[in-house]
């Protein structure tokens, strides 16, 4: 044997014995009978095959007619015996399939949601969406054929191969010839079949990843005129998956193909070398019908064995798949000691923290605390790593240096469930599932009392748009909630934090996306939700959080300035010239007002800087209500 095909056997071993110690050894009872149940299915062929020598020669040559309704009786029994061990193999064995594949989903399923963010970017929605539906669903047809094969066609064809040896081991050598013309092409299609059904998985998931791409950006879809763009890039996949599938059904279909070829050569063989016999009367026609029947069935249980190497190669490429997803280790994981989590409600702290994508920076030594109990807005430009300070608190990532602390003690060291259980998260995407509103705010809880339930519903302000949906709380709120609005679907979120009830809340630009109606009725809710907790905000509409305990004011990954909201525009730095730009756009504040009189004293002193002057030299204040005004 070659290298390439040793390599491929223990390959195809170690798969094997990984599928059966994982997934099937737990079913090892309904095995046991599914194969009993086979092996009765087999035997009735070479049964079958053994009737024919008295049904010719003692009862059609010899015209015996007591022993006629014997052996009809003897037939008819077979054919029963074989229906019924055919069925219940076949529910047993569909009942062991299905319940491992369902297993091996979960497992998945369980696996990648414990992944951290680096590997969902490696590895988008599509694509995982190809290993647990169709990569599964592949191996669990081949392991239903290979079960059969193995506990049905295999036994069938040694019953009936000892039949054939019975009657005459000369001819059975004769008939199978042309056996040892199997061995060497099997080999080179094996590797043929195993290669284009890897090309033929990775093209399903690329096919996969372009539509969960193109409906979920439906709207820029239409929006752009891209429909014609995005058949033809998907055309452009099918067709390749196409050509990839067409090849490796060729060549899984070329070893049953090579063994009706050697059929054809036996058939020839027997017939030359054994009539010959016949005619002399050295054999019966009876036994050469025996013989016959029992080489006529065995060829096709031979088929589909040898249609099992290219099923099985399929199989292997999608269990090497997921065995790889399965094995992908998370790299965020709880501690091997974990500490207890902070009580009451804790501070937040990061200390000298840096961390860095590859070469891009994102946080700078950045040092920063929130105080218990108090709202702590982080404010800046895009970049500028708010939104990377999120996902160091809840452990997403972890910093290269540096030290995140909740409460004085190390976000590291602490469980992950426990860490997490410490935070409640309100976002611009609120996650909604295709639910009911009820659902979708109890998330599987069973431990929410009615008035408990009524309590936070009137606290997000739910209520307010409650008596409008059909079924209430039951009306189902469609995929990602797209049967609500944004401020109702953000109201939501509110009420799945106000139930989880964590001393620690972050918001990360809840109410940006909303209209000045409905951003009010969610910033009341959100006032609410933050009395008694640490909260920590990330805004750019800056109005949001003139009110916050402390601003701490972000620019490439460095904190640059924080304090109170007056404060930060007494000093005139980032702050003050990103209100700037924003009242600029919205309109004169009091805030505003005060500012431009700020900026034109400082310049009248000669303070100002290159960054905050004027392009034409004009008045700060001309400017502001030239533009506001029309002027």
């Amino acid at each position: 044997m070659s290298g390439s095909a040793a390599e491929i056997t223990e390959n195809s071993r170690a798969l094997v014995t990984w599928h059966w110690r994982r997934y099937l050894r737990r079913h090892i009872g309904l095995i046991a009978a599914a194969f009993v149940l086979m092996a009765l299915e087999g035997s009735m062929q070479g049964a079958m095959a053994l009737m024919m020598q008295p049904m010719f020669d003692e009862v059609f040559l010899a015209g015996d007619r007591n022993l006629l309704i014997w052996v009809g009786l003897g037939v008819f029994a077979i054919f029963t015996l074989r229906a019924l061990s055919g069925m219940g193999q076949k529910i047993l064995l569909m009942r062991i399939s299905q319940r491992a594949n369902a297993d091996m989903r979960l497992d998945l399923l369980d696996r990648m949601m414990r992944q951290d963010g680096s590997f969902h970017q490696l590895h988008p929605p599509g694509l995982l969406i190809q290993r647990v539906q169709s990569d599964v669903a592949t191996i669990n047809l081949a392991v239903l054929g290979i079960l059969n094969g193995v506990g049905r066609d295999l036994l069938s064809v040694i019953m009936l191969m000892a039949v054939a040896v019975s009657v005459d081991w000369i001819w059975t050598l004769v008939a199978l010839v042309g056996a040892p013309l199997l061995v060497a092409p099997s080999q080179i299609v094996q590797r043929f079949v195993r290669a284009r059904a890897r090309e033929a998985r990775d093209l399903g998931a690329r096919l996969s990843t372009r539509l969960d791409e193109v409906f979920h950006g439906i709207i820029p879809v239409k929006l752009n005129r891209l429909e014609h763009y995005q058949n033809d890039r998907y055309r452009a996949l099918s067709d390749e998956l196409v050509r990839a599938e067409v090849r490796a059904t060729a060549g899984a279909a070329s070893i049953p193909g090579l063994v009706d070829i050697m059929a054809g050569l036996g058939f020839i063989g027997v017939l030359w070398f054994g009539g010959g016999e016949i005619i002399s009367g050295e054999k019966t026609v009876g036994e050469f019908m025996s013989f016959f029947t029992a080489i006529g069935f065995a060829f096709e249980p031979l088929r589909r064995l040898g249609a099992l190497a290219g099923q099985w190669q399929v199989c292997a490429s999608g269990i090497e798949r997921v065995k790889a997803l399965l094995d992908a280790e998370p790299k965020l994981v709880s501690p091997p000691k974990p500490v207890a989590p902070p009580k009451g409600v804790p501070g937040v702290a990061l200390s000298d923290v840096t961390l860095a994508y590859g070469d891009t920076v994102v946080l700078n030594r950045t040092t920063l605390v929130a105080e218990p109990g108090q709202t702590t807005a982080l404010v800046g430009p895009s970049g500028a790593g708010k939104s990377t300070i999120f996902n160091l608190l809840t452990r997403l990532i972890d910093p290269q240096s540096g030290r995140v602390e909740i409460g004085g003690v190390a976000a590291s060291r602490m469980r992950l469930e426990d860490l997490r259980d410490l935070f409640s998260v309100v976002s611009q995407d609120a996650a909604l599932f295709d639910e009911t509103l009820r659902e979708n705010i109890l998330l599987g809880r069973t431990d929410v009392s009615e008035t408990k339930l009524r309590d936070a519903l009137k606290a997000a302000h739910v209520t307010d748009f409650l008596p409008k949906l059909e079924h209430g709380l039951d009306t189902p709120v469609g995929p990602r909630g797209s049967a609500l609005s944004g401020g109702q679907r953000q109201r939501v979120a509110i009420a799945r934090a106000l139930l989880r009830d964590t001393p620690i809340l972050l918001l990360d630009e809840a109410t940006s996306a909303l209209d000045a109606e409905s951003e009010a009725v969610v910033q009341e809710a959100l006032d609410r939700l933050s009395k008694g907790r640490t909260t920590l905000v990330i805004a750019h509409r800056l109005s949001t959080v003139r009110n916050a305990d402390k601003i701490v004011v972000m620019d490439r990954g460095k904190v640059v300035d924080e304090g109170r909201h007056e404060e930060l525009l007494a000093r005139g730095g980032l702050y003050a010239r990103l209100y700037s730009l924003q009242f600029k756009t919205e309109g004169p504040t009091a805030d505003s007002v005060a500012l431009a009189a700020q900026e034109t004293r400082r310049r009248g002193n000669g303070a100002g800087d290159a960054d905050s002057a004027p392009r034409d030299g004009t008045n700060l204040l001309s400017r502001i209500f030239g533009r506001w005004f029309g002027q």
